[in-house]
């Protein structure tokens, strides 16, 4: 039995993290300041658009893409898709010499989406030839993904591509479909409901929390790639790939966070842009939306493995070792709650002295209210930014909805940790809401 001191004290440690993490990222939130536009005609724009499986959205993608940008390049990665995909990105090439359609053909497809951004790297060192390519930019977006008409001009700007040490920027991620009445058009009432506020959360995290954690990033020098409206500069991924041999990692789950960390420790700079954004599909059903969760704990975990290298080096500064190490390792901090969580209930069950069965509950009430705090002050944040048409008390019921909605890292970090261990490491791409079910494995069947 472990020492009832640890069973008190090391939740205290694990909460009191958490708050200082969220206290540093709520300050950065709040001192937030607007980016600078800079002039993105400095540069050439490539967008690679990884794709599978996605006849349902991928046209309309690339003729925003192409409407919005026009001077851009559009790489279409068509990673061996089993419907139309790679027709219809064939016909828009055929039209357009600025759409470009690199396939992918099994056994070498459908082994991760670093394989196939490594494969529109390859094809764009083809058709480049010789160029500046310190002026060339990178943007991978998803296959429904639909940026913000100044991303490049907000990512050119000196807090981006302005600065020649920049080799990476994200740009803030919102969900498309918030507003959607009947996420689920096939189901009744209290399903639409749930499936609303589920998108809604979605929303919220990434419009908030997690911008305000890539802020905190920004100051501790440890700001994430994501995997959508992520901008690279080339001379960087070139610079990985010299000594990677590739800039994507292939047998990675968070291809997209560890080519941050890479170019970090290559020397570059890597920051973040909230002003910019990319819209997505918010997951509106439980089972997607947790095997999606699932890959990104198993990724983090993976992530681990960077420990030494980040903490050796001279490129990673103290801050921000510690909030890599952080990130790292939330998942086994979650798996440790519930571990500690399943002694102290062991504990309770099966009869202890009054003295522990006392001090345990006032343990877990102060450990409640801390816990909950956090999450419902964005709410408010939320709603007076995004939803401003909403009303206070609905911002304090989306803030307590965010405590709730909180307990699934526990759940993903428990069957991203059982998929590890039986060394499950594939991945499943995420049917869109469009879709009807039957192309391809997807994360409903993961």
């Amino acid at each position: 039995m472990l020492p009832e001191f640890f069973l008190y004290l090391f939740p205290f440690l694990l909460l009191g993290g958490f708050l200082l993490y969220w206290a540093g990222s709520r300050r950065a939130y709040a001192r937030r300041a607007p980016a600078v536009e800079g002039d993105s005609s400095r540069f050439d724009w490539h967008f690679f658009v990884p794709c599978r499986d996605e006849e349902a959205v991928i046209a309309t993608t690339v003729a925003r893409l192409r409407t919005d940008f026009p001077g851009s390049h559009v790489w279409v990665i068509d990673d061996a898709s089993d419907d139309r995909t790679g027709a219809i990105v064939s016909a828009l090439a055929a039209e357009d010499t600025y759409v470009r359609l690199v396939s992918r053909h099994r056994p070498d497809a459908r082994i991760g989406k670093g394989a196939a951004l490594n494969a529109a790297y390859e094809a764009m060192n083809t058709h480049l030839g010789e160029v500046d390519r310190s002026s060339v930019v990178v943007c991978v977006v998803d296959a429904d993904g639909q940026l913000s008409a100044d991303a490049p001009a907000r990512v050119s700007g000196p807090d981006g591509f302005g600065d020649p040490e920049t080799g990476g920027v994200q740009i803030g991620v919102r969900m498309r479909n918030v507003d959607d009445e009947r996420p689920l058009p096939d189901r009744g009432k209290v399903a639409n409901a749930y499936a609303r506020l589920l998108i809604r959360m979605q929303d919220a995290e990434f419009a908030v929390s997690n911008t305000a954690m890539q802020l905190l990033r920004r100051r501790t020098g440890s700001v994430g790639l994501g995997g959508n409206g992520q901008f690279t500069r080339l001379t960087a991924l070139d610079r990985i790939a010299a000594a990677e041999r590739r800039p994507w990692k292939q047998d990675a789950l968070l291809e997209d966070y560890e080519l941050g960390m890479q170019m970090r420790l290559a020397g570059y700079r890597v920051t973040h842009v909230p002003d910019a954004w990319v819209t997505q599909e918010a997951l509106p059903r439980t089972r997607r939306f947790l095997t999606q969760r699932t890959r990104w704990a198993q990724g983090n975990i993976q992530c681990v493995r960077y420990a030494g290298r980040i903490i050796g080096s001279r490129h990673y500064r103290a801050r921000g070792v510690l909030e890599s190490l952080y990130t790292f390792f939330q998942p086994i901090a979650h798996l440790t709650v519930l571990a500690l969580t399943a002694v102290l209930v062991f504990i309770l069950i099966t009869g202890v002295t009054g003295a522990v069965l006392f001090a345990a509950w006032p343990l877990a009430l102060a450990l409640g209210i801390l816990s909950i705090v956090p999450f419902v002050l964005w709410g408010p944040v939320y709603r007076k930014e995004f939803a401003p048409d909403r009303s206070r008390l609905t911002g304090v019921v989306w803030g307590i909805t965010l405590w709730l909605y909180a307990y699934h890292l526990f759940i993903v970090s428990a069957r991203g940790s059982v998929r590890l261990l039986r060394g499950k490491t594939g991945w499943a791409k995420t049917r869109r809401n469009a879709e009807t079910a039957g192309t391809g494995p997807t994360a409903t069947e993961a």
